[in-house]
């Protein structure tokens, strides 16, 4: 009775067949292809010419634009989602609610629309724009935009990460060593920041990874200036609408390349950080 039971309920074997069959076509037409379709444009004229393109003065002015706004936009987001996280699963104060809206907003916001707040804040003709003139600042069509519009983008990264793990682990730790004397400070560098440490890394990974990969907003308040506000995501959408398909390629690849070493590491965090969510549960 019980064979019976279980043959009931399993699949019928062309059925499992038939899904796995579609998932890794699904698979194979949606990423494998267009992945391996970079690299073999990329390199289709031969790793002279690959690397050729790399080197040129605008490409190279993209590549540490986009590493200089990833370097200042995760950093200031990892601080903010600390202490976003810190506040939300740590104490109680009017307005958690809204501060937990607020953190999801730039995930329900299309980015060309987070740009365009921009636009009409620090533009010419926007909120604050003729104030910004009289000083000499400018915002729009320059570093400091790419820069804001990056900020806002991958702002929930890192707290989303952290706030449920930490609203899991409860206050307990930390009461603890209160009461035993600790101070805020090092309550958190030795029993939060520990019990939150592969989370963090993996909200940081994944801000890293959409900083650098970020195209909408950036498009709308940068002009899209060649060698000055062009990211690596620009500057591949600038020479390919100049039919310099190797060299959009190349620099297309590197940011493939990144991709795929980003899902490398996020895999490692991910299995660390299930280990560390089982071990909280046998607490």
């Amino acid at each position: 009775m019980s064979d019976r039971r279980s043959a009931a309920k399993r699949d019928p074997s062309w059925l499992a067949g038939a899904l796995i069959a579609l998932a890794v076509l699904y698979f194979v037409l949606v990423l494998l292809l267009p992945l391996v379709t970079v690299f073999a444009e990329a390199l289709r004229r031969g790793f002279g010419e690959y690397f050729a393109a790399l080197q040129e003065p605008d490409a190279l002015a993209a590549i540490r634009l986009t590493l200089l706004v990833a370097a200042i936009a995760v950093p200031l987001n990892t601080v903010f989602g600390l202490a976003a996280a810190w506040a939300v699963t740590k104490f109680q104060f009017w307005g958690k609610s809204a501060l937990l809206t607020l953190i999801d907003l730039p995930f329900s916001i299309s980015p060309v629309i987070s740009g365009l707040v921009f636009v009409l804040l620090y533009g010419a003709r926007g909120w604050f724009g003729p104030l910004l003139d009289q000083y000499d600042i400018h915002v729009i069509f320059s570093v400091t935009g790419v820069v804001l519009a990056t900020v806002l983008v991958t702002l929930p990264f890192v707290a989303r990460e952290l706030i449920p793990l930490m609203q899991a682990q409860g206050s307990d730790e930390e009461a603890a060593a209160a009461t035993l004397g600790a101070s805020g400070w090092r309550t958190f560098f030795l029993v939060t920041l520990p019990n939150i440490k592969w989370a963090l890394m993996y909200g940081v990974l994944l801000c890293t990874a959409r900083a650098m990969g970020e195209f909408g907003a950036v498009a709308v308040v940068s002009g899209h200036i060649r060698g000055e506000t062009a990211t690596m995501p620009l500057h591949v959408e600038i020479l390919y609408n100049e039919y310099s398909f190797v060299a959009a390629f190349a620099v297309a690849s590197l940011l493939a390349l990144f991709a795929l070493v980003t899902l490398a590491v996020k895999s490692l965090l991910e299995a660390r950080f299930a280990q560390q969510l089982a071990a909280q549960r046998w607490r």
